[in-house]
């Protein structure tokens, strides 16, 4: 058997059951024992695992008497892995009685190695395809079979479990509408091995429902006989991300390029190292060129710069790019066409990826900015001016807003201010408050009768006047109308505040000079003060107030300080202007008559009306007790009204009941009596020409008096009322007045009457004016005859008619027919 192995070509060994060498040929010595090395077991030439495994097989196969085929690993001497197949074979016991195992060794260290590669191969494949997110499908038209991996799935958002698409037709519903006709198309031609679709891009619905991106990757790798693809492998990516970065980068990209050319921002970048410089369409167009011209560094755009700036310009861009800065200029270009336009740069510069230093930047057209920042900076210095002005116009207004713009004394905000300030610094420091208020007497007349101009001048002087006599700290201002008010510190003596109002008024009622006339004004003033530190300032500027309206109640040209009782009177007064309003909307105002008689027959003249007030609760008043309370209210023309209405309507009775009553007077107000609208409303009362006659208080005739008061009095002669001139000789009236105006009658007042018959002189006078009235053709009333004397005396002075209670007292239009009818006057 011996010989028999020496002859054999492989490698041969005779084995024991302990894997103990009985017996090797030449080749098993030349290929696995390595020379020289004489190993008495296996176990000395494999690894651990592999003689564990040799032994093992020997005993099977001796047990069993069967071969068996066995993989071992032997590590060299140089370190290198050699592999083994060991074929066994029986051979039976020896004369000792040991198993005898022939051992043939096949080296397959090549194939093994060839096995690793491949097993590496895959073991990469699937880590690149784990690390690629990619999902591999396989599709085998032959055997109808299909392989999606997990990934695959994973990319779709479908468990292991998730049914697939049955067919391809079922599949394609779940691509996206607008990419079913390329995907279908893609397909063939990736089938049909065409390389261009071997990658195509598709979007597929996700089981979430949204749309995904897939990149699919695909190749035909079997065939049939005929060519035709039998089986296609391939790999699905997801690239939504990238898809939507993709989308991103075009929207940024076109917002950026829709940003540069509505801007009309040129990019360019220049390459120091070629000279080359590249610019974008708008670079060309800003500088009027087709984009066919070659733009290089020290040609073309050097060849625009304006020779003023073309040095600085081209110096400012070495200087900074030898230092690597970022800059800014602006430069005037000239076009070819000649036109001048100024130009923008913002420029920095870099090193490329090749070492080249460049520089890139941006420009933009000017021109339109800077003519206007030119347009601004005119602007500017126009606005300038402007504000100049206006803050000249603030001041004045501020000032105006403050002061009065007649007098330029402070108005009422300004004293507003003040009272609040003062009263401040009152309420801190304990020092008092003195208030007075000023209102000018007899300036109303003055303002009617010669004009605005000369109230505006009143005014003026009246301001004048005041300031002058203000003491150190005080303040003065203007409030309205013909109203002042002086607000000084109180120290706590009334005197002084006394004499203070006092000089004021006397300073007031000098006479002015205006026109050629002498105008005189007075001044009535309330006076209110305080000390503490709890003043409220504005309630006593309204004491003042009530104060000045005692003072003009009082008599007027006069002060008055506030006190309880004044307070009381306001109130009173208040009360009684209430009532006053109320009795015209209840028509308790009604006329009382007074006969005037024939001097020299005693016969009945006519009737003056007199107005009373039937008061609800104190019975008939007669006009002193409610007269000035309504001039106040500015409500004497309504009671004259009323009051000439019903004296119409009771005079239009008499003449029915065949009482002989000539004519009726009526007293009118200085208001009414400037009504423009008066003619009109006398007018609708179908007044008889000749039986109506207007009493006017004389001081309405000032001698300064203008026209406004004749023409209204011309039109009530056109409707045949006569004018009569009530209280003559008070002083006011002027022969000269006399003779413009021209009344029908005049009315002696009562205090020249009353002392007529113990005074000669008073009978002088009283001669005087009937001579005066005769000379003017103009009737003379006497009235507030109390006697016979009177009578007497009168009539042979030559009064025309006579009117009093020694003849007949005033009553109510119920008791004037029997008193007629019975005569008793005689």
């Amino acid at each position: 058997m011996k010989t028999l192995f020496e002859t054999v070509p492989f490698p041969v060994a005779v084995v024991d059951e302990n894997g103990a060498f009985l017996f090797h040929n030449e080749t098993f010595d030349r290929d696995w024992l390595e020379g020289n090395r004489k190993p008495e077991t296996f176990a000395e030439i494999f690894d651990t695992d592999g003689c564990e495994q040799l032994r093992n097989a020997l005993r099977d196969c001796g047990e069993d008497n069967v071969g068996k085929i066995v993989e071992l690993r032997l590590s060299a001497a140089d370190g290198t892995i050699r592999w083994a197949l060991a074929s066994l074979s029986p051979l039976g016991r020896s004369l000792r009685g040991r198993l005898l195992t022939a051992v043939h060794l096949s080296d397959i260290s090549e194939r093994k190695q060839q096995i690793e590669d491949l097993a590496d191969r895959e073991s990469r494949w699937n880590n690149a395809l784990v690390s690629s997110v990619s999902g591999v499908w396989d599709h085998n038209y032959a055997t109808g079979q299909k392989y999606y991996s997990p990934t695959w799935r994973k990319i779709r958002g479908l468990a292991p479990e998730d049914p697939l698409a049955a067919s391809t037709e079922e599949w394609l519903q779940l691509v996206h509408p607008d990419d079913r006709d390329y995907v279908i198309h893609a397909m063939a031609r990736q089938n049909a091995g065409d390389p261009d679709y071997t990658v195509f891009e598709y979007r597929e619905r996700h089981k979430k429902g949204h749309w995904i991106w897939i990149l699919c990757r695909g190749a035909c790798v079997e065939w049939d006989e005929t060519g035709k693809a039998t089986r296609v492998v391939g790999t699905d990516t997801d690239i939504s991300g990238r898809k939507a970065a993709e989308e991103a980068m075009a929207r940024m990209s076109r917002r950026l390029d829709m940003a540069l050319e509505i801007s009309g921002i040129g990019v360019y970048e220049s390459d120091f190292e070629t000279g080359q410089v590249d610019w974008d369409e708008r670079m060309f167009r800003i500088y009027g060129m087709e984009k066919t011209e070659e733009v290089v560094i020290g040609g073309l755009w050097e060849s625009f710069l304006h020779p003023d700036d073309a040095a600085r310009v081209q110096a400012n861009v070495l200087d900074n790019i030898e230092a690597g800065k970022r800059f800014s200029d602006q430069y005037r270009v000239i076009l070819r066409d000649g036109t001048e336009r100024v130009v923008r740069t913002r420029t920095m510069s870099f090193i490329d990826s090749n070492g080249h230093k460049k520089m890139v930047g941006a420009n933009w057209d000017v021109t339109a900015d800077v003519m206007l920042h030119r347009e601004l900076e005119r602007a500017k210095t126009l606005a300038e001016a402007r504000n100049r002005e206006l803050e000249t116009a603030r001041i004045r207004i501020e000032h105006n807003a403050m002061h009065d713009y007649l007098t330029d004394l402070p108005n009422r905000r300004y004293l507003d201010e003040m009272l609040d300030r003062v009263a401040a610094e009152c309420n801190r420091s304990g020092e008092g408050i003195a208030i007075l208020h000023i209102d000018l007497d007899r300036f109303k007349q003055i303002n009617d009768t010669l004009g605005h101009s000369a109230g505006d001048m009143m005014l003026k002087h009246a301001a004048r006047t005041l300031k002058t006599s203000l003491r150190e700290g005080d303040f003065v201002a203007r409030i309205g109308g013909d109203e002042f008010v002086i607000l000084s510190k109180f120290q706590g003596s009334p005197r002084k505040l006394s004499h203070f109002a006092d000089r004021i008024i006397r300073e007031l009622r000098k006479p002015v000079s205006y026109e050629g006339h002498d105008c005189r004004f007075g001044a009535s003033i309330g006076i209110a003060c305080e000390t503490g530190r709890d003043i409220d300032a504005r309630q006593l500027l309204l004491n003042a107030d009530i104060a000045l309206y005692r003072a003009k109640h009082s008599g007027r040209n006069r002060h008055e300080f506030f006190s309880a009782d004044t307070q009381n009177e306001i109130i009173s007064t208040k009360r009684l202007s209430d009532e006053i309003l109320i009795a015209l909307e209840r028509n308790e105002f009604i006329p009382f008559y007074q006969p005037q008689f024939d001097a020299k027959t005693l016969n009945i003249a006519g009737v003056e009306t007199l107005a009373r007030w039937m008061h609800p609760e104190q019975g008939l008043l007669t006009p002193d007790k409610f007269l000035y309370t309504a001039e106040e209210l500015d409500a004497v023309s309504a009671i004259d009204a009323m009051i000439l209405e019903k004296a119409l309507e009771d005079f239009r009775g008499w003449r029915e009941g065949g009482l002989k009553i000539p004519r009726l007077s009526v007293n009118v107000s200085y208001r009414r009596l400037h009504d423009a609208a008066l003619p009109r409303k006398l007018k609708k009362l179908d007044i008889e020409p000749g039986t109506v006659s207007f009493e006017l208080l004389e001081s309405i005739f000032l001698d300064d008096s203008g026209d406004d008061a004749a023409k209204n009095l011309a039109r009530l002669r056109k409707l045949g009322i006569g004018i009569e001139i009530d209280d003559f000789g008070t002083g006011h009236a002027s022969i000269i007045s006399l003779m413009r105006l021209t009344p029908d009658a005049l009315k002696i007042d009562r205090e020249l009457v009353r002392h007529v018959v113990q005074s000669s002189k008073q009978r002088k006078l009283i001669g005087s004016i009937i001579d005066i009235g005769k000379s003017l053709n103009i009737k003379v009333v006497a009235e507030g005859v109390e006697t016979a004397d009177h009578v007497r005396i009168l009539r042979d002075l030559g009064c025309d008619r006579l009117q009093g209670y020694a003849l007949a007292r005033p009553m109510p239009p119920s008791a004037l027919a029997d008193f007629i009818r019975a005569e008793s006057w005689r």
